[in-house]
C-alpha cells in the first residue's frame, strides 16, 4: 500500500513538472499578483482603455492608478489600474511627455515649456510649475531627488521635490534621451549617434562612464541586477552590468521603443507587438499583439502597461 501510494505521488509529481516544462509556467518564474487574480497564464490579447487624450507617451504608477502623459493634448491622464476606468483628464504644460511617482505626488516633463508639473495624485490639482532646462523629456526618482532628461542643453538634472529646484546639471556626450536608477546611479541613453549610455552617480551627479551600446539606444530599464537599453536603430536590446557597464548579452527583437520589467521578464514594445524576453538570459518567451505604436509602459505589480501612442489608448497586459 505505502509503495502504491509513493509511486503514484512520484507519478502525479512527474506529471506536473513534465507540464510545467510545456507551457513555461513553473511557479519560480509567474508573478504571485498575478496567480491571486487568476491571470498567471500567457494570453494573446491585451485589454485596451482610452486615455481621454492624444498621443499618450509616459506612463507611471502610483500604488493604485496609472497616470499617463497625453502629448499633443497637453494633459495627463488618470486611469484606475484594476479596471482601467477614466478617473479624470487634467491640464498641465506644453507637450507633456514623461511621467514618474515619487511616492507623494505625480510629476510630469512638459516639453515645449521646459518645466515639471507636480500634480497631487488625489484630485489631480497641478501644486507647482517649475523651470528645469531646455526640452526636459524623461524623468526618474531615486528616493529622494527627481532626475530629469534636458535633450535641449544635452544634459540630466537633479531636483529636489521639495521646492523643484534645480541641484545640479551634468553634461552628456551626446543626446540624452531616457533615464532609469539603479539603487545608486542613473543611467542615461544617449542617441544621435552616440550609440552609448552613459552612467551618472546621484549622490554628486560625477559622470562615471559612457558605454558603447547599440544603434540610436532610447529606452533603458533596471531589472535589479542589471540595466537593459532598447536600440531602436539595431532592433535589438542590450543587457549591462551596473558596476562597470560591460555587456552581458545583446537579443535581436522586432523592434524597441519601450521597455518595461515586471519582477522577472522585460518586456519590448514597438509597433504593433509587444516582446516578452526572460531577464535571466535574454531568451525570447513569446510576443503578444498591441493595437498600434508603443511609446511607454510601466508595471503595476501584477500587469505590464503600454501606451499607444497613435491611438490615444494604453493596453493593459
Amino acid at each position: 500500500m505505502k509503495f502504491s501510494m509513493m509511486r503514484s505521488l512520484l507519478a502525479g509529481l512527474l506529471a506536473g513538472l513534465f507540464a510545467c516544462v510545456l507551457v513555461s509556467h513553473c511557479f519560480a518564474q509567474v508573478n504571485p499578483n498575478q496567480v491571486a487574480l487568476l491571470h498567471w497564464y500567457a494570453t494573446d490579447q491585451a485589454a485596451v482603455f482610452s486615455t481621454g487624450g492624444r498621443a499618450p507617451f509616459g506612463i507611471a504608477f502610483d500604488g493604485q492608478n496609472m497616470w499617463i502623459a497625453n502629448n499633443n493634448t497637453q494633459t495627463v491622464s488618470k486611469v484606475r489600474a484594476s479596471d482601467g476606468t477614466l478617473l479624470g483628464t487634467f491640464h498641465v504644460g506644453n507637450q507633456p511627455e514623461g511621467v514618474v511617482y515619487d511616492g507623494a505626488h505625480v510629476w510630469v516633463t512638459n516639453l515645449l515649456a521646459g518645466t515639471l508639473s507636480e500634480i497631487n495624485p488625489s484630485d489631480g490639482t497641478t501644486l507647482g510649475t517649475f523651470k528645469v532646462g531646455a526640452v526636459p523629456t524623461a524623468i526618474a526618482f531615486d528616493g529622494s531627488s527627481l532626475w530629469v532628461v534636458l535633450e535641449g542643453d544635452t544634459s540630466v538634472a537633479k531636483v529636489r521635490p521639495s521646492d523643484g529646484a534645480v541641484l545640479l546639471t551634468t553634461r552628456l556626450s551626446g543626446t540624452p534621451l531616457q533615464v532609469a536608477f539603479d539603487g545608486a546611479n542613473v543611467w542615461v541613453t544617449l542617441g544621435s549617434g552616440a550609440s552609448s549610455v552613459a552612467k551618472v552617480r546621484v549622490s554628486d551627479g560625477v559622470l562615471l562612464g559612457t558605454y558603447a551600446v547599440g544603434n540610436t539606444p532610447q529606452p533603458v530599464v533596471f531589472d535589479g541586477t542589471a540595466i537593459w537599453v532598447g536600440n531602436s536603430g539595431s532592433s535589438t536590446v542590450t543587457k549591462l552590468r551596473i558596476s562597470d557597464g560591460t555587456v552581458l548579452g545583446t537579443f535581436a527583437v522586432g523592434g524597441v521603443t519601450t521597455l518595461v520589467f515586471d519582477g522577472a521578464n522585460i518586456w519590448v514594445g514597438s509597433f504593433n507587438v509587444v516582446q516578452k524576453l526572460r531577464a535571466s538570459d535574454g531568451k525570447s518567451l513569446g510576443s503578444f499583439p498591441l493595437p498600434g505604436q508603443a511609446a511607454g509602459g510601466a508595471f503595476d505589480g501584477a500587469f505590464v502597461w503600454i501606451t499607444i501612442n497613435d491611438k490615444g489608448e494604453v493596453a493593459k497586459l
